[in-house]
């Protein structure tokens, strides 16, 4: 296959570009910039110059191509809403070219949407937003699935909020940088909120399934455990950095600055299956786990000054 991969010379979209070259596929990658698109071409990809604001390149890109996943997302915490507008609209920009054709596109999502549409239940693979839901980043979930009733073999593959591994810029690095600048590293309350986790590598395999052989409507789960305590993450954050751990209360959390705005975030609890996923697309993670990847120590090697 040639698939087109929005997304490609990021933390998960470059292992994703690697795995679909080692299987044997070509790949066109979405590139904003001339070093992105060395990045690329240096991995044996074809380089497609545009960006997630140009309509045009992803159409151009994604008709050019046997199937597309789209892994770009503008992760900003302070527009969440006006982020997940303009994926809303590359999601239909990318089906758009492939309406009709049975060409496969996996979209990216997170598990993390689940405990707030379905709070206090495990994450399955079965729970989805309705149709025409103006939920953020769920809006395009109900429209990919929409897609597949229109020539379009789309899939979801939500992923979990710590995709852990070697260059990882994501959750992980945020708490352990920030436990260093308070010196402690803390949770809040019991710290018994969950957050399932997934090895980079395994969330890249799971990509090229998808992309190769998953039915049409189909929401798969990167899941490769179904919940950490968030207690257990920050005990190893603490162990990592030589620092106390302790519990502190929301309010301290927020208003006492050592989450701040990111306070609710780090207290979802969000356990995940992937039972559904395993067993559809014969998926079986094997990298190391969440806590593996922090009792490693190269999470602690390199932080931001």
């Amino acid at each position: 296959m040639r698939v087109f991969v929005t997304g490609a010379t990021g933390f998960i979209g470059s292992a994703v570009v690697r795995e679909l070259l080692q299987s044997g596929h070509e790949v066109l990658g979405l590139a904003r910039s001339d070093s992105s698109a060395a990045a690329l071409e240096a991995t044996g990809a074809q380089a497609h110059r545009g960006d997630l604001e140009d309509l045009d390149s992803l159409s151009a890109g994604a008709a050019a191509s046997d199937g597309v996943i789209h892994l770009a997302f503008d992760h900003a915490f302070t527009d969440f809403a006006g982020a997940a507008g303009k994926d809303l609209r590359a999601v239909g920009a990318l089906a758009g070219a492939l309406e009709g054709s049975g060409r496969p596109l996996v979209i990216t999502s997170g598990t993390l949407l689940l405990a707030g549409i379905a709070p206090g239940r495990t994450g399955t693979e079965e729970i989805v937003a309705p149709p025409g839901t103006e939920i953020p980043r769920l809006a395009s979930e109900a429209a990919a699935l929409e897609w597949a009733g229109r020539g379009v073999r789309t899939s979801v593959v939500r992923l979990s909020p710590s995709v852990h591994g070697d260059g990882d810029k994501g959750f992980l690095p945020v708490l352990i940088n920030t436990a260093r600048e308070k010196g402690v590293a803390a949770y809040v309350g019991e710290g018994d909120n969950r957050w399932p986790g997934v090895h980079r590598l395994d969330a890249a395999r799971l990509f090229r399934l998808a992309v190769e052989s998953a039915p049409a409507g189909s929401v798969l789960h990167g899941a490769g455990e179904e919940g950490v305590p968030m207690r257990e993450i920050m005990g190893a954050v603490g162990h990592g950095l030589n620092l106390p751990v302790r519990s502190v209360t929301a309010e301290e959390a927020k208003e006492g600055g050592y989450f701040s705005f990111l306070t609710d975030f780090v207290q979802l609890d969000n356990p995940t299956s992937s039972a559904l996923t395993r067993k559809l697309l014969d998926w079986h993670p094997e990298g190391p786990t969440l806590l593996q990847d922090l009792a490693d120590g190269r999470y602690f090697d390199h932080l931001d000054a």
